[in-house]
């Protein structure tokens, strides 16, 4: 089974672009292959969500995880390069624009000491209260877990 582990020195904390980026490593389990022998298009969307769920509850604190989520409203990926069994892969994320409750995410999905990338993607995530299923504007206190001082883009 592959596992996903946080690289040392990529908390995330600060996150807005490539180098300052939260950065997870893992190896590809042989399901995730498809007929024509590389990561199946859709591995990369559940891998988009993977990092970005772990992001959240590496640098959120455990009472506002519980006070609210987010759900996805929009996702663009471009394919690039394929990954193979046998290939390690780094994932990173790091977070754009930040508008009322919507914020956007950027991930970067590529071999192993790559220099470019097999799949990068831009999606926009909206924030929730948990108890109501409704948006909320995300706060300073989220702006903040996340080592950013303001809102980005507002």
């Amino acid at each position: 089974m592959s596992r996903l582990t946080e690289k040392a020195g990529q908390s995330g904390f600060g996150a807005v672009d490539y180098e300052s980026a939260f950065m997870m490593v893992r190896d590809i389990d042989p399901q995730e292959i498809d007929a024509l022998g590389h990561v199946n298009n859709a591995v990369y969307l559940h891998w988009v969500q993977d990092i970005a769920v772990a992001h959240w509850t590496k640098r959120v604190p455990q009472a506002v995880q519980d006070e609210f989520l987010f759900v996805v409203i929009r996702h663009e990926i471009d394919y690039r390069a394929p990954l193979l069994l046998g290939d390690f892969v780094e994932l990173r994320t790091w977070l754009g624009a930040v508008s009322g409750p919507r914020f956007e995410r950027f991930v970067d999905i590529r071999k192993q000491g790559a220099e470019r990338f097999s799949a990068r993607a831009k999606t926009t995530w909206c924030m929730l209260e948990r108890n109501t299923n409704r948006p909320r504007r995300v706060g300073s206190d989220i702006l903040e877990a996340f080592g950013l001082s303001s809102p980005r883009g507002d």
